[in-house]
């Protein structure tokens, strides 16, 4: 608790050249407020506690945060309606490219994002591809498949596990959507994770992966947003389910007996854009600028273990802090990298797909455990 304090000290004062004095002057004087949509529970909490509220004291300005659970439609129709409220979204990094691409986002200058303490200009701080010419990285998330230790004497210990109905019978949990699962089901499957893309880019490739979901698709309940992933695991609607790593570890301090199996993870950017049009961009930059410093993104990393995309910001963490993270030497054993532009190309084809075939019903094998 002690750590968190100090980080959010120095957050306060070293954020305090991100804004010039005169330019903080005016800012605290409009009197103005920011509409920022996020996620939703122990990930939105820690960017309120990590940089939100000490942005809202230092500034004056009120942020609004909505919650969402992502995509890019919302921000299509704003954008071309000229009818924007959103000031700036927390996008997964494939959708980040995607409005990038279709001109929905503003361009940045990552020039004039703050440096690191020690002078390290951002643009040489921030992590490979955490940066982008629409968005400006905010954390290394992952996505793990959990369960309660109290369920199994000796539990689920690697992907194919989480297929296996015989060995570890009850009902799976998986986001509603086929980024990551269908690389899960190759791998299960038996491909290596150098070629899953490959693999997945043909039409025996895809037909394949849906044919391992199959397996399980009579036993899959599906979620949207990371808070109901864990209400499922929580309320023991679920054997297992995918899971934001970040969120296990905030319900195992509520008390819930959640063990992560981290073997082949997928792991992920999080990025800010800032939708065109809208009437607050300069404030927008000034936020993204404060969120995006060292001790922003370390003192997120205080409240939620999701990886800071700043170098420096790894920096301030505590050892055993950083052991927690999917970024961990540990964890990146047999970790994936969700390939944000595979996806960029290819979502708009294989999403349809995917929305039929969780619709189209399917026989429950009399030989499988419900």
């Amino acid at each position: 608790m002690w750590q968190r304090v100090l980080l959010s000290a120095v957050l306060v004062l070293a954020n305090s050249t991100v804004l010039g004095e005169q330019d903080l002057e005016q800012v605290k004087g409009a009197d103005r407020e920011l509409t920022v949509v996020s996620w939703d529970g122990a990930y939105v909490k820690s960017q309120m506690l990590g940089f939100i509220r000490p942005y809202e004291d230092k500034t004056g300005v009120r942020v609004n945060v909505l919650q969402y659970s992502g995509g890019v439609d919302e921000i299509r129709r704003q954008v071309r309606a000229w009818n924007v409220h959103w000031d700036l979204v927390d996008l997964e990094l494939f959708d980040a490219i995607r409005a990038c691409e279709d001109g929905l986002l503003v361009r940045l200058d990552h020039e004039s994002l703050p440096a690191a303490p020690d002078g390290t200009p951002a643009v040489k701080d921030f992590i490979n591809n955490s940066l982008m010419p629409c968005g400006v990285g905010n954390v290394v998330g992952s996505t793990v498949f959990s369960y309660s230790r109290e369920r199994w004497e000796k539990g689920p210990e690697r992907l194919e596990d989480f297929f296996d109905l015989k060995r570890f019978p009850g009902p799976r949990g998986l986001r509603r959507t086929p980024q990551g699962n269908l690389e899960w089901a190759l791998i299960a499957d038996g491909v290596s994770p150098e070629k899953v893309y490959q693999v997945l880019s043909t039409e025996a490739g895809l037909d394949r992966a849906f044919d391992v979901l199959n397996r399980i698709k009579p036993h899959i309940v599906w979620w949207q947003t990371g808070e109901e992933a864990i209400r499922l695991l929580e309320t023991e609607q679920v054997a297992m389910s995918s899971v934001y790593s970040g969120r296990v570890d905030d319900a195992v301090e509520r008390g819930t007996p959640l063990e992560i199996v981290w073997d082949h993870q997928v792991w992920f950017y999080d990025v800010w854009g800032i939708p065109k049009h809208g009437r607050n961009i300069e404030l927008a930059k000034d936020f993204l600028r404060f969120a995006s410093s060292t001790e922003s993104l370390a003192a997120q990393a205080t409240y939620i273990p999701y990886g800071p995309v700043r170098q420096s910001s790894m920096a301030m963490l505590d050892p055993e802090r950083r052991k927690r993270l999917p970024t961990s030497k540990a964890h990146l054993k047999t970790a994936v990298e969700l390939n944000a532009s595979w996806w960029s190309d290819n979502l708009e084809r294989i999403a349809p797909r995917f929305e039929r075939w969780i619709e189209r019903p399917v026989m429950v094998p009399k030989t499988l455990p419900r």
